[in-house]
């Protein structure tokens, strides 16, 4: 089960683009970033399409399929295979499973799908994790560091998933969510399975992204940029350390602020409904 499933991640436009800066023109002989949709076969069964980047095809389709509580192992799968083309994988599991009949769009970076009932989650999250202010800024440095695809043409997200000590997997998508179901999938693939898992993201976290989280088994989620009203609720829930905004030197902790040291004057930890 190979996972780069398309050279096609940047695309070349002719003729090049004109480019303006501080009162200059110039040509830009750049590429951008590929946006395509690619359908999710389940047993012979189209379920739906997704907006990606067509790269770890593999992965994404597997790991959708994870995060959205279809599979609990790989041994359930007989076989994940990219069509020619590169706009469908085919996932045929050892077992029939019904088709979702209500899947609701989810928020932001191309929209995605899900039919989770949030109320219905119950994750069991591993604790036994204490950060200090200067980890969390090494994990956010190790995001940058990770973002290979964002370096050489930008408008992708990137998330990386971390035992605390190492980078066990990492997704870039031009979707946010598609970046955490493409770490759900190698780390299924794989039998990938710290005992201890910190999610770092260039993300928004909104719903998705914290149900994604949950069930990857993240107990700390840290975020480039905000969370939602709704991600923040569900995180306290959960027993999940949300934290956004993280800077050089600063980061808010939404929810579950025992599991970082307070020791720096770079914390700050804010209350919400």
């Amino acid at each position: 089960m190979g996972w780069v499933s398309s050279k096609m991640k940047i695309e070349n436009r002719q003729p090049q683009f004109l480019h303006y800066s501080a009162g200059k023109w110039d040509i830009l002989d750049k590429g951008v970033i590929v946006e395509k949709p690619v359908s999710l076969t389940v047993n012979g069964q189209v379920w739906l399409t997704l907006m990606c980047t067509p790269i770890d095809l593999e992965a994404l389709a597997v790991g959708f399929l994870f995060n959205e509580g279809v599979l609990k192992s790989k041994d359930e799968v007989e076989l994940v295979q990219v069509c020619q083309q590169g706009d469908n994988v085919d996932v045929w599991l050892k077992h029939p499973v019904d088709q979702p009949k209500d899947w609701r769009r989810t928020s932001g970076c191309t929209g995605g799908a899900t039919s989770v009932i949030l109320e219905q989650m119950h994750p069991e999250l591993k604790n036994g994790l204490v950060l200090t202010p200067e980890t969390i800024q090494t994990h956010i440095e190790t995001l940058l560091e990770s973002q290979s695809l964002y370096r050489e043409v930008g408008g992708v997200h990137t998330s990386i998933l971390s035992d605390g000590k190492h980078v066990i997997a990492s997704g870039e998508d031009v979707g946010r969510h598609n970046s955490l179901d493409k770490i759900a999938g190698k780390c299924l693939l794989s039998d990938l399975q710290p005992a201890r898992k910190i999610l770092v993201t260039t993300g928004r976290v909104s719903s998705e992204m914290i149900q994604k989280a949950a069930r990857i088994g993240a107990a700390i989620v840290i975020s480039r940029t905000s969370a939602s009203s709704l991600s923040v609720k569900l995180a306290d829930k959960w027993g999940i350390t949300l934290i956004g905004y993280a800077r050089h030197n600063q980061f808010i902790v939404y929810t579950h602020s025992g599991r970082i040291l307070q020791s720096a004057e770079s914390v700050y930890t804010a209350t919400l409904p």
